[in-house]
């Protein structure tokens, strides 16, 4: 409670080093996972002391790389000494038992008392949590003018209450000392597995330049990417990174999963709550793996509009406006930035429709049908059932299908950024707009493969509700159509002279000085 009456005040109290215990030397990423103790192998240094991988270039370390100090025996500073150790710099870390917790660290790593930890380096991590930085004030004397880098992250709560951020919390308790935060959004398990194996960019602030610059030579030669966030006032931004749970993925999952309840509602109304009350047939045994698998495709196929339809008003905008220099409305703006989750989805829903179709021919209930169709027949005399359309019905059905799915598999696999990133804009724009508009083709075809002659018979309405396929292909064709209108020359032109730069109204006036008032010059730029 003083540490954090204290911190408000931004200055540092005098408070004894023994009323904490071992507390402060808890983990201070609460994202990080536990560090393993260090032997054999591991006290080795994992890079050459002189060259270190880094970007897939090789990074030098300087020859005098400075003395590295670390205050905490957590997790996080576990790991964080074995990445330094094994990018060849000295590191020195400071406990308050160092005999209980000089095992834990790699051999090459000097364990000892925080006093003795901070004299020599001129770089030292704050491995705490915030409410602990207090007791490090008696150290206020050894720390002045050093490098305090802070790599700790406050629960969600904490990160609520407190307005100022844990760096600026530190910087108020030293003033005569330099913070860069740094390091947070990285888990102890990417500093111990390797940057290849996690998140490899290391967001860094601080208000003195040369201190960012020294932290981000010390990131590239551990292997990671530094990447500037300017000032101090930005750590609170930073440390609010780990709290967020897949921030771009919570509109498209909250919109997948109301079209999934939608279009389940309709179908259990046609297929099981219809027959129930017209005829008095059970057909709640469907509600499990029926009604779900005739649900998935409609999901996936308004999802997959959803991915092409803000791309035509964005279009259409543009040509109503005569310049691409204009702001699109904010929700428009929000939705062609979630268009790679709803595309994802929408293959997630194609997959699990494809599964689901695996499964219905396994059903008790599809074989009790079968053994019926077979009586049936047997009683009617009917020797021989072939229905030619039906069969080419299906077999084109199935076909477009896993054409479909597999122009999505593709459309998926190359929204990963590793590969991504080994095509070049034009390839990528290729595939996730041309091939991804041939999946809509293909999708449409499926749809309306399956849905044959079904929208004019009247037996299809029940409760007057049209089949459900027929809800999903009003957008889709819509998108279609608007596609099709712009490849007309009239439009099509246009929109291309617009997306170059060209605008409507591109007359700029000039006004000539005081004498020459009544004169207008035009340029037509």
């Amino acid at each position: 409670m003083a540490a954090k009456a204290h911190g408000q005040q931004g200055s540092c109290p005098t408070i004894s080093s023994q009323g904490y215990g071992e507390s402060p030397e808890k983990d201070s990423a609460t994202n990080s996972r536990p560090a393993t103790a260090m032997s054999g192998e591991m006290d080795k240094p994992l890079i050459s002391r002189r060259l270190v991988d880094s970007d897939g270039s090789l990074a030098e370390v300087p020859n005098k790389s400075p003395k590295v100090g670390i205050l905490g025996s957590g997790d996080f500073a576990r790991s964080l000494a074995t990445r330094l150790v094994g990018s060849g710099f000295s590191v020195v870390i400071g406990s308050r038992n160092p005999k209980r917790t000089a095992g834990l660290f790699p051999s090459a790593a000097q364990v000892t008392f925080q006093e003795e930890a901070v004299s020599s380096p001129q770089v030292i991590f704050v491995a705490m949590f915030r409410e602990h930085y207090s007791s490090l004030c008696s150290l206020s004397d050894q720390l002045a003018g050093k490098i305090l880098v802070d790599v700790s992250n406050p629960t969600e709560k904490e990160h609520l209450q407190q307005q100022q951020s844990n760096a600026e919390y530190l910087a108020s308790l030293f003033p005569a000392c330099t913070v860069v935060k740094a390091f947070n959004v990285i888990s102890a398990w990417a500093l111990q597995a390797g940057p290849k194996d996690g998140n490899r960019q290391v967001l860094i602030c601080s208000d003195q330049l040369e201190a960012k610059h020294t932290i981000s030579e010390m990131a590239r030669a551990m292997g990671f990417t530094p990447l500037d966030m300017g000032s101090l006032a930005s750590a609170r931004e930073i440390e609010a990174i780990p709290l967020r749970l897949f921030p771009s993925w919570k509109v498209p999952t909250l919109l997948a999963l109301g079209l999934f309840v939608f279009f389940y509602s309709y179908n259990f109304i046609r297929d099981v709550l219809h027959p129930y009350v017209r005829k008095h047939e059970n057909k709640f045994y469907k509600m499990p793996l029926s009604v779900v698998n005739t649900t998935l495709p409609c999901v996936a196929y308004v999802l997959l509009s959803l991915v092409y339809l803000p791309g035509v008003l964005a279009a259409a905008l543009q040509l109503r406006r005569g310049t691409k220099y204009q702001r699109f409305p904010d929700w428009l703006d929000h939705w062609l930035q979630h268009r790679k989750q709803i595309g994802l989805l929408s293959f997630f829903f194609g997959v699990l429709h494809a599964l689901y179709s695996f499964c219905l021919p396994l059903r008790r209930s599809h074989r009790y049908d079968l053994v019926n169709l077979a009586v049936k027949q047997v009683l009617t005399n009917k020797s021989h059932l072939w229905i030619e359309e039906e069969v080419w019905r299906m077999e084109i059905y199935l076909s477009l299908g896993v054409l479909a799915l597999g122009t999505l598999s593709l459309l998926a696999v190359t929204s990963l950024p590793s590969i991504a990133n080994s095509l070049n804009w034009k390839e990528f724009s290729f595939v996730q707009s041309s091939l991804g508009f041939v999946a809509l083709m293909l999708t449409t075809l499926h749809t309306l493969t399956y849905g044959w002659t079904r929208a004019f018979e009247e037996n299809h309405y029940k409760f007057y509700l049209p089949p459900t396929f027929t809800l999903t292909l009003f957008l889709p064709c819509v998108i279609i159509l608007a596609k099709g209108l712009f490849f007309l020359p009239c439009l099509g032109l246009r929109l291309a002279k617009i997306r170059r730069g060209w605008e409507k109204d591109s007359a700029v006036k000039f006004l000539l000085p005081a004498e020459h008032t009544q004169r207008e010059k035009t340029s037509h730029v």
